[in-house]
């Protein structure tokens, strides 16, 4: 399937591809097919991944692994949460939480609270809402993507 994307210009994304998200993203119910894209000339930055409707190409959502910027990350998730989205193996489990990145960069943030859980076999994802007192909408990150890159 060809897109012209607002960020990548024209993309061809094969529909085996196609990541079919439950439900949609918060704030965005209708939007429920993606393909996650990565930038490849980003170096560093690489940790940071594309989730690319396939029905609105203007709409792009920045996200990320949870454990780039947070080791610990093991949020409690309800299986009847999970379900939607089929057999899950821990090989093909991968979670992905969104960035906000504001005017002022150093103020960037995951939303650990609201992880989006991809069955990487069947291409089907949810997006879930952990307890809030488990983790913050707002983790700030910019300290450790430049204490990453500073690393090399």
């Amino acid at each position: 399937m060809k897109i012209n994307t607002r960020i990548f210009g024209e993309i061809d994304i094969a529909d085996e591809k196609i990541i079919h998200v439950q439900g949609g993203i918060v704030g965005f119910p209708d939007l429920t097919d993606f393909a996650l894209i990565h930038d490849s000339d980003e170096g560093v930055g690489s940790a940071i991944q594309w989730l690319q409707s396939m029905q609105e190409p203007a709409f792009a959502l920045p996200v990320m692994d949870p454990l780039v910027v947070k080791s610990d990350y093991n949020p409690i998730v309800e299986d009847e949460l999970l379900k939607s989205i089929g057999e899950l193996s821990p090989d093909y489990v991968l979670v992905l939480v969104t960035l906000t990145v504001p005017k002022d960069i150093k103020k960037m943030s995951v939303n650990l609270q609201a992880p989006i859980v991809v069955n990487a076999l069947e291409c089907k994802a949810c997006q879930i809402i952990v307890d809030p007192d488990q983790y913050p909408v707002r983790f700030p990150i910019y300290d450790i993507l430049d204490k990453m890159k500073q690393e090399g």
